[in-house]
This record gives structure tokens, sequence and C-alpha cells, in this order.
């Protein structure tokens, strides 16, 4: 058999698609045409796509829970930007937390959902702030806040920080 010219896997029934690609390899050369395609077509929207993919990348690589870095340098402060999430604790996570409560050790659902909770107010944080031109958040605080009483609860979560453009960065 022969192998993907694109990562060399080695191409079977199962995973050829061309002559000499593999299925995800294939998609990707699509993928690539159809971006060039497009580019020829409207560059000033792909400029524009272009800069929003620079800014995306930029801020998920930089997020910090400090108002200064070593490695920044502050260009503009641009305002604060927040995000929030409130996430239902379901009647049986609600029975089984209070179980593990009573005797003891970790609650897995509740865990999950305190992280998944975290993970959607970072990503909100940092749209928000790309949507301003931002190229970093700083000063990152996040708040938990129990809604409810015994009888049913809410995880609400509050993300907070600075947005700011980066002049240099140093390496």
């Amino acid at each position: 058999m022969a192998n993907c010219a694109g990562c060399g896997v080695k191409l079977t029934l199962l995973n050829k698609s061309t002559a000499d690609h593999c299925y995800p390899c294939a998609k990707a050369k699509f993928d690539a045409a159809r971006s060039e395609q497009e580019a020829l077509l409207n560059p000033a929207k792909q400029e524009a796509k272009d800069e929003q993919q620079k800014r995306k990348a930029a801020i998920e690589a930089i997020m910090v829970t400090t108002e200064t870095h070593t490695d920044l340098v502050i260009g503009k402060r641009l305002g604060i930007v927040t995000a929030e999430c409130a996430y239902g604790m379901n009647a049986f996570k609600d029975l089984f937390a209070s179980i593990r409560n009573i005797v003891g050790g970790r609650s897995k659902a509740v865990q999950d959902t305190m992280r998944a909770a975290r993970e959607t107010v970072l990503y909100e944080l940092k749209q928000e702030a790309s949507l301003m031109g931002a190229d970093a958040v700083i000063a990152v605080d996040l708040d938990y806040v129990q809604i409810g009483d015994a009888g049913w609860g809410m995880v609400m979560l509050v993300a907070s920080g600075t947005a700011v453009q980066i002049d240099i960065t140093i390496s």
C-alpha cells in the first residue's frame, strides 16, 4: 500500500480519500484551495478575516491574572471586559453532591460543572476582548457565586479583566 503524500500515514481502503492523500490531508488541501480562491475573489474580506484570526491567536496565547508581566509591554488599555455564566446543578448532581458532602470526598459531577463554567467564561472573555481589538487580557479575576438554597442550586461564574494592546513581546 502507498503512504499519504501529506502526512505519511499508510493508505488503506478505510482512510483513502484520493489516490495519494488520506481524508484529513485531502480535506486540508481542499480547504486551503478554497481559502485561496476566496482570497482572490474578495481580498478585503480575506484581509479582515486574516486580521481577526491573528487577533484571536494572539489573545489565545496571552491571558494573565497579574496587572503586569515581564514579557509584555502594554501599549494601550482598551477597557474592562467581563463574561458571566450561570450553570444549573440538576437534581441528580445536587443529590449526589449532598451525599458526597456527608461521606466526604470529591464530587466529579460538581467539578465537571465548575470546569465547564470556567472554560465558557474564559472563552467569552477572550471573544469580548478580541472584538475590542485587544491583543491580551490582563488582571483576570474569576468569582464563583452559589445561587439558590439547599433544594436547588446554580453556580454563577463571573470573569473580568482588562483588555490591552501589546507594543512589543520580549522573548
